[in-house]
């Protein structure tokens, strides 16, 4: 279920037109459409999370795109998808997943939201919109079959342990 929503914010890409039109599809499905979650996806198969992905649901997803995990330092992407790395890695997909539908304009209106990975979220207004922690929601309210994806500008990262 928390991976599933990983896929989710893979379909925050998809332009709502378009995110609406592909409603029956997956959040899987829907990231690999959008052709702008090529990392996210790679990092949901190295994390053995892309079956759950396709789980019911309903998520909540924080989707970076590849622009976001491109400003990560230099081999930081490459040093998550090794396999000694595998539980680092799902740590950080799952802090991108929430339980549950929430929309961007429910969101508006929280000031958290605890992940399915368990660290809470800081959600605020910001001057260019909704910021989950440092991240701003480029595109909201992308619909898919098991949940909906919100597309964010940076990776988020748990705080450490």
């Amino acid at each position: 279920m928390r991976f599933t929503q990983l896929a989710a914010a893979a379909l925050f890409a998809l332009s709502p037109v378009v995110a609406t039109a592909q409603g029956a599809k997956t959040i899987p499905e829907v990231a690999k459409s959008a052709g702008t979650f090529t990392t996210l996806l790679t990092a949901v198969e190295a994390a053995g999370l892309t079956e759950t992905l396709l789980g019911k649901g309903p998520f909540t997803v924080f989707a970076p795109t590849d622009e976001a995990f491109a400003k990560l330092p230099a081999g930081t992407v490459a040093d998550l998808l090794k396999p000694e790395n595998r539980e680092k890695l799902k740590g950080i997909l799952l802090y991108h997943v929430v339980s549950g539908k929430v929309m961007a304009a429910q969101a508006s209106g929280l000031t958290s939201a605890e992940t399915v990975g368990g660290p809470k979220l800081t959600l605020k207004k910001g001057a260019a919109g909704l910021m989950i922690n440092e991240a701003t929601v480029r595109t909201a309210d992308v619909q898919a079959s098991n949940g909906v994806i919100h597309v964010i500008d940076r990776v988020l990262l748990p705080p450490a342990k």
